[in-house]
């Protein structure tokens, strides 16, 4: 299917059917507080977008909504072209293994476990042997500029947890892939670090990448940035346009 220009929120952008995430009138309220208010997005594959907002704006509800862990009042959310806001706890918790990585603020890996330990817990648990998680663990950390030594991933610096925390993300190889403040916890060093790390992953990669974040230099670094803006999403300028 060709692609088609379509405008929604406020955003205008090539969509086809290949959408790795395709968002469509999406609400959520709480009370009589509306934080998402018909919000829409797709990103294909190879692609990134930023998303941006005051603290309350409704972004890490709105992360929530696409990792599944929420559900909107009204909407549809579709991960690789099928509808997440349809399915069962168990058929989610599936479909979110198969098609979804996601990289936490603090990286969210067990201290005492090695950097390839981490990494691999999460491909023995979507089902691979024990030898191709851990090859493809130590493999994939070794690419991204992780220390497979075997030490402690508590010894690591912050910007090498992170990284790994990236690896994680990536070890079941999902089409979507998401961000929240991923460099919110680092220094200004480790920050541009794994931010560029971070935006190299879609064309390495070929999935789709969302980040949520308050850096506006770091939201500068991809291929599109929005803001949510009273339960909306508004298209930002590039830099230096």
């Amino acid at each position: 299917m060709g692609s088609r220009v379509e405008k929604e929120d406020g955003v205008s952008h090539k969509t086809s059917a290949g959408a790795a995430l395709a968002v469509a009138g999406l609400r959520y309220t709480i009370g009589e507080r509306v934080l998402l208010d018909g919000v829409g997005v797709q990103v294909q594959p190879g692609e990134s977008v930023a998303i941006t907002g005051p603290s309350g704006s409704g972004k890490s509800t709105l992360l929530s909504c696409l990792l599944g862990l929420i559900k909107p009042q009204d909407g549809t959310i579709e991960v690789q072209g099928s509808d997440i806001t349809r399915m069962g706890a168990r058929q989610l918790a599936r479909h979110r293994r198969d098609t979804t990585g996601m990289v936490f603020q603090f990286g969210e890996l067990l201290p005492e476990l090695t950097p390839v330990e981490n990494v691999a817990l999460a491909a023995l648990l979507s089902g691979l042997s024990h030898k191709e998680a851990y090859a493809r663990a130590a493999s994939l950390l070794a690419d991204l500029g992780v220390p497979t030594d075997g030490a402690a991933t508590d010894s690591l610096s912050g910007g090498e947890r992170q990284r790994a925390a990236v690896a994680r993300a990536l070890i079941n190889q999902p089409r979507l892939l998401l961000a929240d403040e991923p460099t919110g916890a680092l220094d200004e060093a480790n920050r541009e670090s794994v931010a560029e790390l971070l935006f190299s992953v879609p064309q390495r990669w070929n999935c789709a990448l969302v980040v949520v974040t308050h850096d506006t230099a770091v939201a500068a670094r991809a291929d599109r940035h929005l803001a949510l803006h009273e339960g909306h999403l508004i298209a930002q300028p590039k830099a230096g346009r």
